[in-house]
Order: structure tokens, then sequence, then C-alpha cells
């Protein structure tokens, strides 16, 4: 794989993780809302599974988190140490040739 494709993947995969966190918080939020609204129904089962529930998923989110922030590091080196940037333009121009 050469060295722009290999970039290129390594952004895609961060776009992918981004989307995971994001995916992470919506079902944090939503857990959320269903804890109070349970406050006013009172259903036992609800109160007592949630809060396991909507901390491994936290876990879970700061997990992805961590990893994300570890592999955009990751690809912003790779980049900057294969000068990616050059890679592009000298791409563009010879799809223009």
């Amino acid at each position: 794989m050469d060295k722009l494709k290999k970039f290129e993947l390594m952004e895609k995969i961060s776009r992918e993780l981004e989307d995971v966190r994001k995916s992470q918080q919506a079902v944090l939020e939503k857990i959320g809302k269903i804890e109070v609204d349970n406050i006013e129904l009172g259903d036992q089962n609800l109160e007592k599974i949630l809060p396991d529930i909507f901390q491994r998923t936290a876990d879970n989110s700061d997990a992805i988190r961590q990893l994300l922030d570890s592999f955009q590091e990751k690809t912003d080196e790779y980049g900057e140490k294969n000068n990616v940037a050059k890679l592009k333009e000298q791409q563009q121009i010879n799809s223009i040739k």
C-alpha cells in the first residue's frame, strides 16, 4: 500500500471512530433520559439495571475517546513524516495530465 492510500485509510478509520464516539454519547444521553422518566414511573427493574448499563457504556465511551485521540495523533504524525500534503498535491497534478 502506498503512503497516500495508507494515510487516507487512517483518516477513514479516524472518521469511523469519531462516529462510534458520537453514537456512544447518544446512547448515554438516551439512557439518562430513560432514567429521568423512570423517576416518575418507578420501575424497579429499570432502576436496578440502567445505572450499570450507563456505567459500562460510559467506560466504553472513554476507551473509544482514548483510542480515537491516540489514533488521530498517529495519523497526523504519519502524514507529517511522509509529507502527505505534497503527495496529495502531486496526485492532483497527475490527474490533470
